[in-house]
């Protein structure tokens, strides 16, 4: 049996998440439901679950803050509920340390299984190896990106710059690839403000910045230094 914490302030979401999956997982999964951030946060550190769902807009501690505070003691699989509008709900969840996320309106049955997916990852289940080349990884299960065995923070976008490259390594990614990844729309002011992310994230990567090659007129392609 799995157990999950939903941190969700709608009763209406609430209801519909445990009773389909209730009936979906014949009762394998057990949700815990808390209805503010503080008991949200409370319930984690007392209880092991083997994923935390969090809304991101909620009473006393917003999702982000439950993330924050949940990743000083526990890596437990964290998927954040978040609003289809606010593409920086997405990229802020990534800094932090969440998983994957579902935007709303969504849909119960690609929910139920984004969830399942997840556990089973985090259990071993299913094998999730890490993007790499050279000296430079990216765990796509908890954002961990190492340079020279150095752990490197980065800033949401440029993380969300990274993971793409390293999805495609050793291939062309058009800069409207980039654009339309990180921001979620085109624009030409995006695109300048995609070569100042990637200069940034050149710099954070120390030598492996040279990892990442301009494609003149085209976009980037990651790959080994020759």
């Amino acid at each position: 049996m799995y157990k999950i914490l939903l941190v969700e302030d709608d009763k209406n979401i609430i209801e519909m998440i445990c009773d389909y999956f209730a009936d979906k997982s014949q009762n394998t999964i057990l949700i815990d439901v808390a209805s503010d951030g503080e008991s949200g946060v409370e319930m984690a550190y007392e209880s092991t679950y083997d994923l935390l769902l969090l809304d991101v807009m909620l009473p006393l501690m917003d999702g982000f803050e439950i993330c924050r505070e949940v990743r000083r003691f526990s890596d437990v699989p964290i998927m954040f509920i978040t609003a289809r509008s606010d593409q920086s709900d997405i990229l802020n969840g990534y800094a932090l340390g969440c998983d994957d996320y579902i935007v709303k309106p969504f849909s119960l049955p690609v929910f139920y299984n984004k969830v399942n997916a997840l556990i089973k990852r985090s259990k071993g289940l299913v094998h999730s190896p890490l993007l790499t080349v050279g000296d430079l990884s990216l765990n796509p299960n908890n954002g961990i990106v190492t340079s020279n065995g150095k752990e490197i923070n980065l800033p949401a976008k440029e993380f969300i710059i990274l993971k793409t490259l390293l999805e495609n390594k050793n291939c062309v990614v058009l800069r409207d690839t980039l654009v339309m990844r990180v921001w979620g729309y085109d624009g030409c002011s995006n695109e300048r403000l995609l070569d100042t992310h990637i200069k940034n994230l050149r710099k954070a990567l120390g030598e492996n910045g040279g990892l990442i090659k301009t494609v003149i007129r085209r976009g980037y392609r990651i790959g080994e230094i020759v």
